[in-house]
């Protein structure tokens, strides 16, 4: 079992940063794919960026690639995603997920955090 706390969120104006951390509890953290998604009102869950196990293989949905970076500590039982170039298209609540095997860009993961705001203004 792997819990999954998100925090870093908040607002923001646009072209602005924000880093959001998810921190996982349990001795096996190293053994994840994780990734983020987002979902904003009205609007389905949709996959923002995932890195594998070793953090050796990153990948990104068109509309973040060159503005948003993801990378993870497993010392620290920790993924980030840093978030710059913010646009107010990014607003959303920001969940980090985990899965043992590859990374998929759907919503198919078995572990999931509570969610973090991200709000940008314009």
């Amino acid at each position: 079992q792997v819990q999954l706390v998100e925090s870093g969120g908040g607002l923001v104006q646009a072209g602005g940063s924000l880093r959001l951390s998810c921190t996982a509890s349990g001795r096996t953290f190293s053994s994840y794919t994780m990734a983020w998604f987002r979902q904003a009102p009205g609007k389905d869950r949709e996959f923002v960026a995932a890195i594998s196990w070793r953090g050796g293989s990153t990948r990104y949905t068109n509309s973040v690639k060159g503005r948003f970076t993801t990378s993870r500590d497993n010392a620290k039982n920790t993924v980030y995603l840093q978030m710059n170039s913010l646009k107010p298209e990014d607003t959303a609540v920001y969940y980090c997920a985990a899965k043992i095997g590859v990374i998929i860009t759907t919503i198919q993961y078995d572990y999931w955090g509570q969610g973090t705001q991200v709000t940008v203004s314009s």
